[in-house]
């Protein structure tokens, strides 16, 4: 009886986990956007939708990861996107987490999404 209980708590665990996520993309900076009243957006040539990634008023956290991003560090992330932009080089790597994470970066389903950018690298 007590393995049945073990089991089932590590299935719960597994299936609460289950809906977080991370997808990985890369890309020349193709779209910043601020939207009201507080949120930052991007969009890398290898993403089909630009996500909210940060707020520069506030701590940005997402539902299925315990990352956060203060208000300090997502100004100097947009700052590094559109300098990456304006100079024209690629984001070599960033790491989007959150629930609702597609399986590419050319199927985000739906305008609006957010996540927590964990990791991002510019090229050279």
């Amino acid at each position: 009886m007590k393995s049945r209980y073990l089991l089932l708590a590590g299935l719960l665990a597994v299936a609460s986990t289950a809906q977080a996520g991370t997808v990985v993309c890369s890309g020349k900076v193709i779209a910043l956007a601020y939207h009201s009243p507080d949120s930052f957006m991007v969009r890398l040539e290898g993403m089909n939708k630009a996500v909210f990634f940060c707020s520069p008023e506030r701590i940005w956290t997402v539902a299925g990861t315990t990352h956060s991003t203060g208000p300090e560090t997502c100004k100097t992330m947009y700052s590094t996107f559109l300098s990456a932009q304006m100079a024209g080089k690629r984001i070599e790597s960033m790491y989007l987490d959150g629930d609702g994470a597609p399986a590419t970066c050319q199927s985000f389903p739906a305008d609006w999404a957010s996540f927590n950018v964990r990791y991002f690298s510019v090229s050279p």
